[in-house]
């Protein structure tokens, strides 16, 4: 039998039948052997021009003629009594679950999403809504600006697609939002006969197998790649014929057939929300499956390789490159350490190689991983900080010996190495699914990298209300203590008119930093980073609040992501929220978001980015032309420095460019493993 299985839709208010054990394990085992194909030479050109002339055919004009046609049918649904509209989206169902679906059906279908929307939320989505739902049905990765409304867009898009490809998982950028959308958008989703549920961390393994089961699933692409990859783990020895279905099925109802039941039952449709951030930022970091080693020895060989590492000189001995994270020894760091291996008894340093090899990563975990940067100090272990959302990663830790080296670095318990027993990188993921669309408030900037890897075209959506945010010039100083003098500076200038303050940093050092600043100022304020990301939503709550003073609030880029700024009136009528960017994040991309959280929805507001010479970017990326702009002015103020300008320019782009470098090798060494391991 060809074909996916076709699971039906309950009726509206029915429960969804428990899939049995043999369809589970089916479907899982398709996803398995559907192989992603990964474009090289003339036919990434291919991919490129099939991905221009189908944005060509659904271009936005395009998507917002046909939301007009939609909201042509208004009246006519809205008339509907309440029998009368589940009958109208039980007969679209079964239309959309045949596969047989005509422009006017489309047409038809999204209006009464649209109608359902409206009574089970109160929530009518505006006209760009619909066109961005229309653009979501059509596999597009759509950009919508911050506050436009993505969470609602996308819950009127999903039964449509939940219909048409039987399952369907929405990806957010966390547990919480996960949560949240999941239980918010529950009403429209049962309207439409469709079940719903969240995977989060908390979740067993027969809860999470209870989720999975719905027709629409939300979670985090960690959540649910992780469950794909231990599925991986538990079906890798079922050896049975593709055509075996029957064998499966007889399998399936025997007790010891437990042990290769998988949780996710087949990767047919993706929703990604923060598709840039998903598919492109994230898309670099593998995701592993691994356990630690029956036995470890290797604890008190990394202190050792950390106490040895401080004993050399940098520049004499060695060298670091902190854009790449290594070090590279020189020929007198070779030679001194020839005399500090033969003070050690442990085997392992009489083996040159691997002894220099321990030293070299001993020495680059102390140069370019950086507590409240990289890393953070939690109840005594070394829990990773995300760069591109500020959020802890708890349960993630660096490969190959680097995690223990920086435990070594910062005298904590060295946990025991690990073993990888599974790997996929997250483009290899999303280039499994059958069908994949998504929304971002910055998709454009990666146009290309989407197009060319995922064969998605990008379509960038109207405001609903004309965007009257104020981008302020971007002040350059040539030192980062003079930028943070001027920052507050800015603080307590928009303080004092009433309006709320937003400011951003890269990482939980700065975000402290300046909380030191604005206490000295006497500045009542809130700080938002990884230290307290339990109080997020309060905090976000609160932070467009002009009443009684304008609320100031510090964080990482856990703000810019997600979650909503509401303005009151008082903040309204003092011109809005006022956005300060630190310093230039490694993508523009990211700036964007951020400053994104000013100005929703025809509000007022306005943005600024403060650099510096100081700036980790500039310092990586543009050493030496920084060096000659402050041997040359020692003005601390470089605003209108066309060179300064350059220099802050040229650093983000070199940045983005390495990044998207990095990725692609992922990507290749993500396709060399699927070709050559098996199982991989």
């Amino acid at each position: 039998m060809t074909g996916t299985p076709s699971i039906p839709a309950p009726a509206p208010g029915q429960a969804v039948s428990e899939l049995t054990r043999y369809e589970v394990m089916f479907q899982a085992l398709r996803a398995r052997q559907r192989k992603p194909v990964h474009y090289t030479g003339l036919d990434t050109f291919a991919v490129k021009a099939r991905a221009r002339v189908d944005r060509m055919r659904t271009t936005r004009n395009h998507l917002l003629a046909e939301a007009k046609r939609v909201d042509a049918l208004r009246s006519s649904v809205a008339n509907l009594t309440e029998a009368q509209l589940d009958e109208a989206v039980r007969t679209a169902r079964e239309a959309f679950v045949r596969g047989r679906v005509d422009p006017d059906q489309l047409r038809h279908a999204m209006a009464l999403m649209r109608e359902v929307a409206r009574r089970e939320t109160t929530q009518e989505p505006y006209l760009v809504q619909v066109a961005g739902a229309l653009g979501l049905y059509h596999g597009r990765v759509v950009e919508m600006a911050t506050g436009e409304g993505k969470t609602l867009t996308g819950s009127i898009a999903a039964p449509l697609i939940a219909w048409r490809r039987k399952r369907l998982h929405v990806l957010t950028v966390n547990d919480y939002l996960a949560d949240r959308d999941a239980t918010s958008r529950k009403p429209i989703y049962a309207r439409c006969g469709l079940t719903v549920g969240a995977i989060t961390q908390e979740l067993s393994p027969q809860d999470r197998a209870g989720v999975y089961a719905r027709h629409i699933v939300y979670g985090t692409p960690k959540q649910i790649t992780a469950d794909w990859l231990r599925d991986q783990l538990r079906i890798g020895k079922l050896k049975t014929p593709w055509s075996g279905r029957q064998a499966l099925a007889r399998m399936g109802n025997r007790p010891e057939a437990a042990q290769f039941a998988p949780l996710v039952p087949g990767l047919h449709a993706a929703l990604v929300d923060e598709a840039d951030a998903v598919l492109i930022d994230e898309g670099v970091v593998p995701l592993i499956i691994a356990q630690a080693r029956k036995e470890d020895e290797m604890g008190p060989v990394y202190l050792t390789a950390a106490r040895i590492a401080n004993r050399l000189d940098e520049g004499p001995d060695y060298t670091v490159e902190h854009v790449r994270r290594r070090a590279e020894l020189k020929r007198r760091g070779r030679e001194r350490l020839k005399d500090l291996f033969a003070e050690e008894e442990a085997a392992i340093w009489k083996a040159p190689r691997r002894a220099e090899e321990l030293i070299k990563q001993a020495l680059a975990a102390r140069h370019c991983y950086l507590r409240g940067h990289h890393y953070q100090i939690v109840d005594g272990r070394v829990v990773i900080v995300d760069e591109y959302t500020g959020r802890y990663l708890a349960d993630r830790s660096w490969e190959h010996g680097l995690h223990q080296a920086v435990e070594a670095k910062e005298n904590v318990e060295v946990t025991a190495d690990r073993e990888t027993l599974a790997r996929v990188s997250f483009q290899r993921f999303f280039r499994s699914y059958r069908f994949l669309a998504g929304m971002s408030g910055t998709a454009i900037d990666a146009r290309g990298e989407i197009e060319t890897v995922y064969s998605r075209p990008v379509v960038v959506m109207p405001t609903n209300m004309p965007l009257i945010r104020e981008q302020m010039p971007t002040r350059i100083f040539r030192s980062s203590s003079a930028k943070f003098a001027a920052i507050v500076d800015s603080v307590v200038a928009q303080h004092a008119q009433g309006r709320p303050v937003l400011v951003g940093t890269r990482s939980i050092e700065v975000s402290e930093r300046i909380s030191e600043r604005l206490e000295a100022r006497g500045l009542a304020h809130q700080v938002l980073n990884a230290n307290f990301d339990a109080t997020e939503a309060e905090l976000i709550s609160q932070a467009g609040r002009g009443a009684g003073g304008g609320a100031i609030t510090v964080a990482t880029n856990m703000a810019g992501r997600g979650t909503d700024i509401l303005l009151d009136d008082a903040a309204r009528e003092a011109g809005g929220l006022h956005v300060i960017l630190t310093e230039l994040h490694a993508s523009k991309r990211i700036d964007r978001q951020f400053i994104g959280r000013a100005g929703r929805q025809g509000d007022p507001g306005s943005a600024q980015i403060f650099a510096s010479l100081e700036d980790e970017l500039v310092v990586h990326n543009a050493p030496q032309l920084a060096a000659f702009i402050r041997r040359r002015t020692a003005r601390e103020e470089l605003t209108g420095d066309k060179l300064a300008r350059l220099a802050v320019r040229r650093s983000q782009r070199k940045a983005e460019h390495r990044d998207r470098v990095n990725r692609g090798h992922v990507l290749r060494q993500d396709d060399w493993i699927e070709k050559h391991l098996p199982g991989g």
